[in-house]
């Protein structure tokens, strides 16, 4: 009787978990799955049949200077979006914590360019960064500083995409800290100043603590989005000049829609689901150290 009763309630849980599970199932288990089979093939997008090569598509793939030129500028995007997302958003939060006529209407305007489409943001972008006529080149000049070729150069290419990245994920930042410092205990704060704490020494010692699973939470976010970072650097750069601005993500589309050797390609989108799980389980790892704290 008791077995019964057991399967009737688990038959009654799999109702629930169905309708969430299939489209999982359909979405995104399988094309995981499909990608790391053709991966293993010789498959060029077009043909209907291809050949199992084996680990063929890897090891071409780890001899290839361009994956590692990738690799690299991936590593580039992405310490160089997180570092002034986190911190410039948390300073633009601390500013919003204080009171002053208009506030809603800037906290908007603050968030805006993160609801507005990637596509959208980087085409404006584009003019903006116009050696002859743009506005960046413009803002230069007006402080004596020479013009620089922004996107055209593989100079300044990657740093280009990097401020348009930072400026549309800044408000985002922003939100999720405004979020954290209003829980912050004001007791903390009293108990600090009677230890005659200084505002720096309060920010460093109250502050920064109880933030800190935000920052963490900010941190992976972050370095997940540049990870998979595409439209910014397709309607910006395409990828050049000279690779300078190739990421993974990017390569995998050349290799993949330009090349047409989707065998590789596939390869290196398993790379980056590497890299997005071991980056998971970190969170996850110390996810823990902070509920525990």
């Amino acid at each position: 009787m008791k077995n019964k009763v057991d399967l009737k309630r688990m038959g009654s849980a799999w109702l629930f978990v169905l309708p969430a599970l299939i489209p999982l199932i359909v979405f995104w288990i399988y094309p995981i799955l499909r990608s790391i089979f053709i991966s293993f093939t010789n498959w060029d997008y077009m043909s209907p049949t291809y050949d199992f090569v084996g680990f063929g598509n890897f090891t071409a793939l780890f001899k290839d200077a361009r994956f590692y030129d990738a690799l690299w500028n991936t590593v580039v995007f992405t310490v160089g979006t997180l570092i002034p997302t986190i911190v410039l958003g948390l300073m633009l939060a601390l500013l919003m914590q204080k009171a002053f006529r208009g506030k809603g209407i800037v906290q908007f305007i603050l968030f805006s360019p993160w609801i507005t489409p990637t596509v959208a943001v980087s085409i404006v972008w584009t003019w903006i960064y116009e050696p002859g006529t743009g506005i960046a080149n413009t803002v230069l000049n007006l402080f004596g500083l020479p013009a620089l070729q922004w996107i055209k150069s593989s100079d300044t290419a990657m740093l280009a995409v990097i401020i348009v990245t930072v400026w549309k994920s800044l408000g985002y930042a922003m939100i999720f800290y405004l979020s954290a410092l209003e829980k912050v205990s004001a007791e903390l704060y009293e108990a600090s100043g009677l230890d005659g704490a200084k505002s720096w020494q309060r920010f460093r010692d109250v502050t920064i603590p109880c933030i800190s699973p935000t920052t963490f939470f900010l941190v992976i976010i972050t370095m997940v989005n540049s990870l998979q970072a595409y439209d910014q650097i397709q309607i910006l750069t395409q990828g050049g000049p000279s690779g300078s601005t190739r990421t993974l993500l990017y390569m995998y589309y050349q290799l993949g829609f330009q090349e047409f050797n989707m065998g590789q390609a596939t390869a290196v989108a398993i790379v980056l689901i590497i890299i997005t799980v071991l980056l998971s389980v970190v969170q996850f790892t110390a996810s823990k150290k902070w509920v525990h704290y």
